[in-house]
């Protein structure tokens, strides 16, 4: 089994590549942003506490998305080959959380693989999905910088969490999918 937390800012192509990786190494792909899209489309109690936070290119906060991520893997993960998680952990204290939670299912973290990518090649990849996936999110240039800023405040350090566990690891995120994965892929086939 192996887990893996795929990194890196909003338009870094976490989910694209998360989808390539899941293809290859018969992995369960986890997204916390699609977790929460659901439950705001579904109506639902969470979905309507943390659409606000969405909304303003805010973080959920920590206790509701450790809660979310707990209840998934309670439900669907029991017997899984090993997970993708894209989009979480996204602080310290839930990536602290996070690794109590996987160790009282016999599981870890086994590396994370950073998407690095520049802030002007973000933005202009943002606009593009949300001029044609209709997130609101990705539509507003203002908001998505808002998105950058939070994340290199609040979740860019995760990374010094899984670099003293020895577990991190930069991949450059610029060109081709088909580049970028063969990167990831090389870095996953090393672990291995």
């Amino acid at each position: 089994m192996m887990n893996i937390v795929l990194f890196g800012p909003p338009g870094a192509g976490k989910g694209t590549q998360a989808q390539k990786l899941v293809e290859k190494y018969a992995l369960r792909h986890v997204s916390t942003g699609d977790i929460i899209r659901g439950e705001i489309k579904a109506g639902t109690a969470l979905g309507r506490s943390v659409e606000s936070y969405i909304q303003k290119g805010e973080l959920a906060p920590d206790a509701l998305v450790i809660n979310i991520i707990a209840d998934y893997l309670e439900r669907n993960c029991a017997d899984c080959p090993g997970i993708i998680f894209d989009g979480f952990p996204r602080t310290t204290v839930q990536a602290e959380q996070f690794d109590r939670m996987l160790a009282d299912h016999n599981m870890k973290v086994d590396m994370m693989l950073s998407l690095e990518v520049p802030e002007d090649e973000l933005v202009e990849r943002l606009l593009l999905r949300g001029s044609t996936s209709g997130r609101a999110d990705d539509a507003n240039q203002t908001v998505i910088r808002n998105r950058i800023h939070v994340y290199n405040a609040q979740t860019a350090i995760v990374t010094d969490y899984y670099a003293a566990q020895d577990k991190y690891v930069a991949v450059n995120g610029l060109g081709a999918i088909d580049e970028i994965f063969a990167r990831l892929c090389d870095r996953i086939d090393r672990h291995l």
